[in-house]
């Protein structure tokens, strides 16, 4: 029952929002250049709907391989933090200053480098950026996490920092991990459309650029239908890692477990 709640109480709300502001743009004559009714944007996704398909499917690769090496380049240099905490304290710092600067004011030097011929390029760049210091930080302080009883132990063992490591440092790890892989999911999605935004150039082909079009050409209810399938997107992307770290962890770590009780 409770789990039947969770999903009708989200929907039964959208549902009437969606009613709502369907009532209130039509009984107050809201120009559809200025706020389209939910009636308006069915019928520009339904037009667009092989463009919008493309958009997405150009975004999509980008936010999966940008998050893939983001992923993969975070995890690595954590383990090398971990082994070496030389390499930490001289590294640590410019990783913060490199997620604190806004990505905004970086974008257009790297399409710049990179070249506007290669918007794909660029946008996998910064949308790796993005999403390349959560998963990094939680990473670093789950490695530290594991119990330091059981540390010792291994060490009376003898097991060697490579045994420790993928026997017991990553195992406690993972939850820390799994957090900053949700959050770096949404990242590199907003990344990637960060990039097509700061194009500004129809050799970017993703959502962004879709948007940013729409918009120039006062054509807001296709704007609203590719920014509702962004957004369906960032939640379904939320939800799909959500569930990854469940299968990971509902057999043996508190967090899961209490979930499914």
């Amino acid at each position: 029952m409770n789990r039947a709640l969770r999903i009708a109480v989200p929907l039964a709300l959208g549902a009437l929002v969606i009613g709502l502001w369907q009532f209130l743009v039509r009984h107050n004559g809201v120009p559809v250049y200025v706020l389209p009714a939910p009636s308006d944007i069915s019928p520009a996704f339904r037009d667009s709907f092989a463009e919008l398909m493309a958009a997405l499917w150009t975004t999509l690769q980008v936010t999966w391989i940008a998050f893939v090496l983001a992923f993969v380049s975070a995890m690595l240099l954590a383990v090398v933090f971990n082994l070496s905490r030389t390499v930490e304290m001289a590294l640590f710092p410019y990783a913060v200053v490199l997620q604190v600067t806004p990505m905004v004011s970086i974008a257009p030097v790297i399409l710049i480098w990179i070249g506007y011929e290669h918007v794909e390029r660029a946008a996998v760049l910064i949308a790796t950026i993005v999403a390349f210091f959560p998963i990094l930080s939680n990473a670093t302080v789950g490695l530290r996490s594991a119990d330091s009883n059981l540390v010792d132990l291994f060490r009376l063992y003898g097991a060697s920092r490579w045994q420790r490591l993928m026997r017991l440092q990553l195992p406690a790890a993972l939850p820390y991990i799994l957090s900053g892989v949700k959050v770096a999911g949404g990242l590199a999605l907003i990344g990637a459309i960060v990039a097509e935004f700061v194009a500004g150039s129809g050799t970017a082909t993703g959502l962004g650029w879709v948007i940013t079009e729409a918009g120039r050409n006062l054509q807001i209810a296709k704007m609203f239908a590719a920014l509702g399938l962004l957004s369906a997107v960032g939640v379904a992307n939320f939800y799909l890692l959500t569930f990854v770290e469940w299968a990971l962890l509902h057999r043996w770590h508190e967090s899961a477990v209490k979930q499914n009780a």
